[in-house]
């Protein structure tokens, strides 16, 4: 059994093999009208023995041949290519080409996963391929499979490394990393957020500059002015700090719609990590709740250290369910625990008119008392669909019905906003610029 293991369970044969078999059976064939060429076949089949022994030989001379590790980062970021890297060392002392099938999760659905190299005599080596995961959880790696030929080409040799790995997919922590980066040099405009003049004062002085074009009046400050020999001076304030930002993210139905890959859920969880983080940076309190028919988890808003790490892993495991979202359990959430006047960003999405008027009551309760940024999803397949060109009868019927959805969205817009709600309506892909440029907008015109 173990000279099985050891010997025959790992041997396999090459393409030159086989093709080099078919070429000794075609002499055998044609010696049955040329019979001198059957003493030809005889000795093509023992040299073809022969250099398969000495293959064979030389392959599984080393007990291990080629040595493999996997490294991977302690996590992997949802929706972003994630490094791996496969350490190789032969220890032959030959050149070899090598096959190798890493055993990567499940979840990829990868079933022609194969990279090719070669090493030559004792040489090291380290490949790196690139995952995108599109689901948040757990994910494991299995074994690594490398088949090594020698430059005969004859024989096969599989060297399978148990090398198994659980990894967690986070929510997309590579963006984070971006913004909090330009959140802290306050150069968001990098990221496509913009700047917004601001309307009126906070009460918190930060410094006396020079006027420029569109500075409130109001703000010069005369005695600065006057020692600056008539250059205009005026008193700039900072945000208001201390504010508190929720995000609501709906787990219904209708957030289970995929884009690219990933759930409308999976768009709002990487919104909502890159907003907590700008809001903390901003000094604001960021919180978080989710819910669908029933609550799901309620973050207190905050700014201590751990906030970030609590914001992380509570959004880590979060799943769509197909039931409806119940607005009125978070209805009474809301005026049960959040009393002080909050920035209330709520992800959901709205399909049709109906869909928002069994919702608009309690979105109305909300806003009585915090400030209702509602976000939901422009459905980038229907804007395709309209683009389109329509060739028969089927293509304007098709086209049509997009438009309506498309016109429907848009209705939905107005409703909210004759009720004074605001509202952003965006493609998935645009999700977080839009939503941290409607933050920056509302915290710099002091709205909440």
């Amino acid at each position: 059994m173990k000279f099985f293991n050891r010997y025959l369970k790992p041997l396999y044969f090459g393409r030159r093999f086989y093709w080099s078999l078919v070429a000794v059976i075609a002499v055998f064939l044609v010696a049955f009208s040329w019979s001198f060429l059957f003493r030809i076949g005889q000795l093509l089949f023992l040299f073809l023995v022969v250099l398969v022994l000495i293959d064979f030989f030389i392959l599984f001379f080393h007990k291990t041949g080629i040595t493999t590790k996997r490294v991977l980062a302690e996590r992997f970021s949802n929706g972003d290519d994630n490094k791996v890297t496969l350490e190789l060392q032969s220890h032959y002392g030959f050149k070899v080409w090598l096959k190798i099938i890493d055993e990567i999760p499940v979840q990829f659905q990868r079933r022609d996963f194969l990279l090719r190299t070669s090493l030559g005599g004792l040489a090291a080596e380290n490949l790196v391929y690139h995952l995108r995961p599109v689901e948040r959880g757990e994910y494991v790696f299995h074994d690594v499979n490398v088949y090594v030929k020698s430059p005969l080409g004859l024989v096969v040799r599989r060297v399978c490394t148990p090398h198994e790995q659980m990894i967690k997919v986070y929510p997309s922590f590579f963006t984070l990393r971006q913004y909090e980066i330009m959140a802290w040099s306050n150069n968001l405009a990098e990221a496509g957020s913009r700047k917004i003049r601001k309307i009126g004062h906070s009460l918190e002085f930060e410094q006396i500059k020079e006027y420029v074009t569109g500075d409130d009046i109001r703000s010069i400050n005369w005695k600065a002015t006057a020692r600056k020999g008539g250059q205009l001076m005026v008193n700039n304030f900072m945000d208001e700090r201390s504010q508190q930002v929720y995000c609501i993210i709906d787990k219904g139905r209708v957030m289970k719609m995929p884009f690219e890959g990933m759930t409308l859920l999976d768009y709002a969880i990487n919104a909502t990590l890159i907003l907590s983080r700008v809001a903390l940076i901003k000094q604001d309190k960021a919180g978080l709740i989710t819910f669908s028919e029933q609550i799901g988890h309620f973050l207190p808003a905050d700014r201590k250290a751990a906030q970030m790490g609590a914001v992380l892993e509570t959004l880590y495991n979060q799943q769509t369910k197909f039931l409806e979202t119940d607005f009125e359990k978070l209805y009474a959430l809301v005026r049960g625990r959040i009393t002080q006047r909050s920035l209330i960003v709520l992800f959901t999405n709205f399909e049709s008119m109906d869909g928002l008027q069994r919702q608009l009551p309690y979105i109305r309760s909300i806003a009585r008392t915090h400030l209702v940024l509602v976000v939901f999803f422009e459905n980038t397949e229907l804007r395709q669909l309209t683009d389109a060109k329509a060739m028969d009868v089927e293509g304007v019927y098709v086209k049509t019905i997009a438009e309506k959805f498309i016109h429907e969205k848009k209705l939905i817009v107005k409703e909210l906003q004759q009720h004074g709600i605001t509202c952003i309506l965006t493609a998935p892909e645009n999700l977080t610029v839009n939503t941290v440029n409607k933050y920056l907008e509302l915290k710099a015109r002091q709205a909440i």
